[in-house]
């Protein structure tokens, strides 16, 4: 790092959040070229320290709360989230990232990240959001060290709190629209769902925002998007199911319901007519993850407080078989 910016490197990744499959960003050309690195000290006050990881569009870096630490906070650390040097000299950038912030700070529920606030750097122009820092595996790297799925009573204590933070998104009008495993981390704290980058209001919800025009972004995560999402349609609470599915089926599992395969390229293959129960589920919940799991958007009526629902509930007979213990 040089005394007066930071850049994001491949070379300087502790771990990339997203994998090979992850769709590139798709922009019209720029209109204007004239975003600066990023400064090494934000708005006087926030000094990065080093990169935490890099996404399809933002960077998140670990930095320390000069303020904070003036006043003897013994932990002033917290994480900022910009968007790449790819992404930050498009005009509505720090517009983009705005409606990140304005979405998550509606959802204070425990297993949602927190964030603190939303600035932009008056030297570089650079918008930023502060949040909490996070500290551990994220379901992906769960799963590596997990090939055959969890126990259900593992998979469970990670499905309904994530299941509960995507409720709560819904119940309140958000949208995530990247629900995949990189986005779920295991805290000592508990379970937080982040990134919604591609996060979109319900219709009606936050007028206020910024109108950007989503079809210059394409980033979906293809082997979580619904097919709706490839398509070309607009992001819904059902397209959200969809990814969901997949990750609780994975968790399950420790396999993608369609062999990593696109929505578009399992349903051409016909792969939903030979899906099976993962062998850790309970055959109770299976119905309601197979409806969630449809290819066609009007066949997936079902939702996360559905899912919810499904997961909770004890399995039939249980009750009988502890009588007769």
């Amino acid at each position: 790092m040089n005394s007066s910016s930071v850049q994001p490197s491949p070379s300087s990744l502790e771990r990339s959040t997203e994998g090979p499959e992850a769709v590139s960003a798709a922009l019209v050309c720029p209109q204007t070229s004239e975003a600066t690195e990023l400064p090494e000290i934000l708005c006087k006050r926030y000094k990065i320290e080093r990169l935490l990881g890099v996404g399809g569009m933002g960077a998140v870096y670990r930095a320390r709360d000069l303020l904070r630490e003036q006043y003897g906070d013994p932990d002033p650390y917290v994480a900022i989230k910009t968007l790449n040097e790819e992404f930050a000299e498009y005009p509505d950038a720090n517009a983009l990232l705005y409606t990140e912030f304005a979405l998550t700070s509606r959802l204070r529920h425990s297993n949602v990240i927190r964030l603190f606030a939303f600035d932009v750097d008056p030297q570089s122009q650079r918008a930023f959001i502060i949040m909490e820092p996070l500290k551990g595996p994220t379901l992906d790297q769960l799963l590596e060290s997990h090939p055959d799925g969890l126990p259900w009573d593992d998979f469970r204590g990670i499905a309904l709190p994530l299941l509960e933070a995507l409720a709560c998104a819904h119940d309140r009008g958000v949208l995530h629209g990247d629900l995949k495993p990189s986005n779920v981390m295991l805290t000592k704290d508990g379970l937080r769902l982040f990134d919604f980058g591609l996060g979109q209001p319900v219709q009606g919800l936050l007028n206020g925002l910024p109108k950007l025009s989503r079809k210059r972004i394409a980033a979906w995560t293809p082997r979580y998007a619904a097919l709706e999402l490839l398509n070309g349609e607009g992001l819904t609470s059902t397209s959200d199911i969809y990814g969901l599915a997949c990750v609780l089926y994975e968790l399950s599992s420790g396999l993608h319901p369609y062999s990593r395969l696109t929505a578009k390229q399992a349903k051409s293959m016909e792969q939903d007519k030979s899906l099976q129960k993962p062998a850790n589920l309970p055959a109770h919940c299976w119905p309601a993850l197979r409806q969630a799991l449809a290819f066609d958007k009007e066949a997936r009526r079902i939702d996360a407080r559905g899912l919810l629902q499904a997961f909770s509930a004890p399995a039939p007979g249980l009750f009988k078989r502890l009588l007769r213990r």
